[in-house]
């Protein structure tokens, strides 16, 4: 093969592998931030709107869907060339059992990890945002903590309500145990009926979050990617403190 021959060969590849980002951005809300200078590779993963579950949401919804999240978590656990994952939350919330699913995946993850909520990160949104081994929310910021929901048929009998009830436990369960807020404050918060004039719950603005201790700092990208550099710098894999 002459050098022609391989210089387009280059191009083309290189051609495919920007149209194969721009297509990750556009479907999946996801891309790969390379810093040649630090020489780090971070992944960038986008919740966004609803979390959907089981069944597919109207194709107007803007979603985040579980099946296209969990692989990418796996792809990049697995992957030599990542060194962090950066997610940006904005989320009103949505399937529980999803949620809480990829809430589990990136707490597994070995990698360092840090969350940003921009916008809102609320409901489902809560264990999204902690899971992550340092969590950031920018000053305008809201979360919204209130119990569950159910969608469908009822049957009002007594298992019912204990059947909510173990969900809401595993939810707060998770929050307590990734975040320094403790389990019975964050129930007395679910629980709150001073707040919200239609509903049951709290809404905590950006610096709020920190004082409650759910989430870590009050900051925007560029704190969240120095906090990503410094631990993948120093190969962190735990939980740190500022």
């Amino acid at each position: 093969m002459g050098k022609n021959d391989t210089k387009i060969e280059k191009e083309k590849e290189e051609k495919e592998k920007v149209e194969l980002d721009d297509g990750k951005i556009r479907e999946f809300g996801q891309t790969t931030l390379v810093n040649e200078e630090r020489k780090s590779k971070i992944h960038l993963l986008s919740i966004i709107g609803e979390i959907e579950g089981h069944e597919c949401l109207p194709q107007h919804n803007k979603t985040t869907k579980y099946e296209h999240v969990l692989p990418q978590l796996a792809a990049i656990e697995d992957s030599s060339d990542i060194d962090g994952l950066l997610i940006l939350i904005n989320t009103v919330g949505g399937d529980v059992e999803a949620g809480l699913a990829i809430a589990e995946m990136i707490a597994s993850l070995s990698k360092p990890t840090v969350s940003l909520v921009l916008g809102g990160s609320h409901s489902i949104g809560v264990p999204l945002a902690v899971s992550a081994k340092y969590s950031y929310i920018v000053p305008t910021a809201t979360m919204i903590i209130h119990p569950v929901r159910m969608n469908g048929t009822v049957i009002g009998v007594s298992q019912t309500y204990d059947y909510f009830e173990k969900i809401q436990d595993r939810i707060l369960t998770f929050v307590a145990n990734h975040s320094k807020i403790d389990k019975e404050k964050l129930k007395s918060l679910m629980h709150n009926t001073s707040q919200l004039a239609k509903d049951v719950g709290s809404i905590l603005v950006g610096p709020e979050t920190v004082e409650e201790g759910i989430i870590d700092e009050v900051g925007g990208i560029k704190e969240a990617l120095n906090k990503l550099y410094e631990m993948a710098g120093r190969g962190e894999k735990e939980c740190c403190t500022p």
